[in-house]
């Protein structure tokens, strides 16, 4: 059964369905939430059926004839993806074979992130990943389209965004360590028409567009556009450098600028963006970021310090949480669920009312506060730094990191997984900065993500998983995907491996892209 992901239940059979221009088909997906009537003598037959799961579906496949039934559009076209799979359409060929496959998924939150800050890749590759999730099954693509480095959508209220938050002089290349910089502008966003077309190319298969923005922190880009919303009005540029200080002759102030938690201004701002953004996505989910926060702004500014006095708050800490309190009620009030990186769960006063907030767990270590989120039935998004940061070297973070995930190695037990969305793997771009390192990065983590977001965890095998994505090579090479072969993903060379990753952090953050040999 060479199907990634592997479904939830499947018996093959002897025999094969051969799909040829002479077959007589029935199907009309735009009739599918309505009952058809359809053909006694089609042999590739989609009927509704309610008692399906909205994202499962039903698929017989005889010599005679092939029949899908689902409850929704969605579930009818994974179950195509599913036939697309079976008999390597991709590569020309046309038989299926025989089976009876009942499938559902596992998690509803099956996401993959992508950020374009650090590097804009335009719609066409949007479009493209798009395409390769929706062939994986995943449904929810978090969509990261600011940060320091760059503001990548317009907010029509706010044009200076754009005109000058989407731009910067210069970039940083040669790994974390390293100090070189690249002297060429790298900019682009995205239109609001752009935006609107890639939500609905995304909702055409089954994808939920989910945005996020950042606040308070990691607001350079914005602070250059709009100083007033910092603590201190001091004229910055969009910075290009991706970890640590930036030098002296660039400004020497640090890369991650927090917004001022205790301007009124600040929150006209940050409520105008909001106002835009709600009304360009219709995700349920806004993600407002919340990670990573400095806070030595904060105690140097009056304005923030009043706040702090006026409302009994103990600490800066604190202060962040009165600030995610406003945006949350705000976004609240306009019908939407805030998510934040779980750093935001650390202040005491986090308003979580009737579990208004979902909270997504990415940090390395376990985590107390979250785990204690989770028990108290805090609504999670797992997307741990070890299994699924997809920016990281496979030296470091091998494939089978990947696929041998399990939530209670990070305090998240059974009893708390009801409360768990799904899991989410990120590309973070500050060392993927074209389609090449793109590729290799997701690719065939990818397909890890989506078992592990798809399959029963007790129907999960590695080696088993290993030899379908074999089976799977040919056609990810045919799609022109540059997939990370197994002397990357599973090499056991420590050499090579120790070469990556010193050249990762100063060097060539690249390198297993050229030793690559797909």
């Amino acid at each position: 059964m060479n199907i990634i992901p592997l479904p939830k239940e499947f018996t093959e059979s002897s025999g094969v369905y051969l799909i040829d221009g002479k077959i007589k088909s029935d199907f009309r997906l735009d009739l599918l939430d309505d009952f058809a009537v359809f053909s006694d003598d089609a042999s590739f037959v989609i009927e509704k059926d309610s008692s399906v799961p909205e994202e499962g579906y039903k698929l017989s496949v005889t010599p005679e004839r092939l029949t899908v039934k689902a409850s929704t559009k969605t579930g009818a076209y994974y179950a195509l993806q599913s036939v697309r799979r079976l008999c390597g359409f991709d590569l020309g060929n046309r038989e299926v074979p025989c089976c009876e496959i009942e499938d559902e998924p596992r998690f509803k939150w099956r996401g993959l992130h992508l950020d374009e800050s650090r590097h804009f890749f335009g719609e066409k590759e949007v479009k493209r990943l798009l395409d390769f999730m929706f062939a994986e099954k995943l449904n929810t693509f978090h969509w990261h389209l600011t940060d320091d480095q760059g503001w990548r959508v317009e907010i029509k209220k706010y044009p200076l965004l754009t005109e000058i938050g989407s731009k910067r002089a210069y970039t940083q290349v040669g790994g974390w360590g390293s100090d070189k910089i690249e002297a060429l502008e790298h900019g682009g966003y995205y239109t609001q028409q752009q935006i609107a077309e890639i939500v609905e190319y995304a909702a055409e298969r089954g994808i939920t567009v989910v945005p996020e923005i950042d606040f308070p922190a990691h607001c350079a880009a914005a602070i250059a556009a709009y100083p007033y919303i910092a603590c201190f009005e001091t004229k910055t540029e969009v910075p290009g450098y991706f970890g640590g200080l930036i030098p002296e002759k660039q400004g020497n102030y640090r890369w991650n600028r927090t917004l001022c938690c205790g301007k009124e201004t600040t929150f006209e701002f940050v409520f105008g963006v909001l106002d835009e953004l709600c009304s360009l996505f219709p995700s349920r989910y806004i993600h407002i970021g919340g990670d990573e926060a400095p806070s030595g702004e904060w105690k140097l500014c009056k304005d923030c310090q009043r706040v702090i006095k006026e409302n009994g708050l103990k600490n800066e800490e604190q202060l962040q949480g009165w600030f995610e309190n406003r945006l949350i009620a705000y976004l609240r009030d306009k019908g939407k669920t805030p998510i934040g990186w779980n750093e935001i769960i650390r202040a005491e006063n986090l308003d979580n009312a009737n579990n208004s907030v979902a909270i997504q767990y990415w940090t390395p270590k376990r985590d107390t506060f979250a785990e204690n989120y989770a028990q108290k039935g805090g609504t999670m998004i797992l997307s741990n730094h070890q299994s699924f940061y997809f920016d990281m070297p496979y030296a470091m973070m091998p494939l089978c990191n990947t696929y041998n995930y399990f939530p209670k190695n990070y305090g998240i037990n059974n009893a708390d997984a009801k409360n768990v969305l799904g899991v989410e793997g990120e590309l973070w771009s500050e060392w993927i900065p074209d389609r090449a390192k793109l590729d290799l990065s997701a690719f065939p983590r990818m397909q890890a993500l989506a078992e592990v977001a798809w399959t029963p965890e007790d129907r999960r095998d590695f080696d088993s998983f290993k030899r379908r994505l074999d089976e799977l090579k040919p056609t990810l090479k045919k799609l022109g995907i540059g997939y990370a072969e197994d002397c990357i993903s599973l090499n056991d060379d420590k050499k090579l491996k120790d070469e990556i990753l010193e050249k990762f952090s100063c060097g060539d953050p690249c390198l297993e892209v050229k030793l690559n040999k797909n």
